[in-house]
């Protein structure tokens, strides 16, 4: 049964009130002023709240705005109740969060009318907020289930660090990394367009597809081939319209080399330490993300790996912050900076504290991917 709340300081409106609503079937609470009104409020939780604009201690204005400030009852209807007709007084209730207005003298037919249609559109805000829950809800689970399947931290001679940090809506993040055999290591991240489950379902399976190696007839240890395969094998035409980019790897320790190729997706960055200081090299090849053209070509690079290496790669969530929060013109060449800057020295979880002081945001407005690879 729908619960209604009257707030109004005049016992006779009190009662011509709660007669025509108990008609309908409802059951009506009553407080005589807007403190009992919201204490009354947060006690019972109404459905709809019926309050009059003039009233002493707290008037209607007031008593809507902190009803409809409250989470817990933000989605209750909201009518003034009030004798003041005029364009801009209604303007200003709809300002402060009223749903809708009853003008005095009260006509009972429009009364209960009016209730019956915020009492249906109260039942579709209830009914988009549990949506809206449980897809959050569905969205968080699947951030853990990316996060699961994602590789642990290697340790050694060659090491490896790893941070994964979902937006508010899951996107297409991934990476990977593993021995192909006891001399190359390959690594790889991508970054499936769009957000939601839409783009992380894609980049699931492109990295069970490359963990397990199954794309026919590639050779793993050649990067140009792989992206040349996985753009055969996903055209955005058949992918309802999802592309990725992707920067894929493939190091050689016992030569000290690394070979690679990209497709869209931003350089990867070598930080040297040499005896005249810090060396900084972009690495990327030409190529057009996977998926957007069938004949696309892809090429592969090569790169001695100095000693005192560190290799950085990731998404662009880590530099295209919002352009509301950007502070001190924030971009890939101060990320790149920062990373000159921060060597061997920070940890992962510093170095993102430093970017989050620098762009003076606390949230990142995509997913965020970051690899870390030390090279002793």
């Amino acid at each position: 049964m729908p619960q209604i709340l009257i707030i109004d300081d005049d016992p006779t409106m009190q009662i011509i009130l709660m007669k025509a609503l108990k008609e309908e079937g409802y059951e009506v609470n009553v407080a005589s002023d807007g403190a009992e009104g919201l204490e009354l409020a947060h006690q019972i939780r109404p459905d709809l709240v019926i309050c009059d604009w003039v009233m002493p201690r707290i008037d209607g204005l007031e008593v809507c705005r902190q009803i409809k400030a409250s989470p817990k009852l933000s989605t209750t209807f909201f009518i003034l109740l009030t004798a003041r007709g005029g364009v801009e007084d209604r303007v200003k209730g709809l300002d402060n969060g009223a749903d809708d207005f009853l003008a005095k003298p009260i006509e009972i037919l429009e009364l209960q009318a009016r209730v019956r249609a915020g009492l249906r559109l109260h039942q579709l805000s209830e009914d988009l907020q549990a949506q809206k829950q449980l897809l959050e809800k569905e969205l968080t689970e699947a951030a853990s289930y990316v996060r699961s399947i994602l590789p642990e931290p290697l340790s050694g001679n060659l090491k490896i660090d790893s941070r994964f940090i979902p937006s508010s809506q899951l996107g297409g993040d991934c990476y990977d990394y593993y021995w192909l055999d006891p001399d190359y290591l390959t690594v790889y991240l991508l970054d499936v367009s769009g957000h939601g489950l839409g783009a992380a379902l894609p980049s699931i399976t492109i990295l069970n597809l490359l963990r397990s190696q199954s794309l026919p007839s590639v050779n793993f240890y050649q990067p140009n081939t792989v992206l040349r395969a996985l753009n055969e094998t996903f055209q955005m035409d058949d992918q309802n319209d999802k592309y990725f980019t992707i920067w894929y790897g493939v190091y050689n320790r016992v030569k000290r080399q690394l070979i690679y190729s990209t497709a869209g997706h931003p350089p990867a960055v070598l930080v040297t330490e040499t005896p005249s200081g810090v060396q900084v090299e972009q690495l990327k090849t030409p190529g057009m993300p996977i998926g957007m053209m069938p004949d696309e070509s892809y090429f592969s690079a090569r790169c001695d790996i100095p000693l005192n290496s560190t290799l950085y790669i990731f998404s662009d969530g880590i530099y295209d912050v919002p352009a509301q929060e950007i502070a001190n013109g924030w971009g890939f060449n101060q990320f790149v900076e920062v990373l000159r800057d921060a060597k061997n020295a920070l940890s992962l979880d510093e170095l993102l504290d430093r970017i989050r002081t620098l762009t003076g945001t606390h949230t990142f407005g995509d997913d965020l991917s970051l690899l870390r690879i030390q090279f002793d």
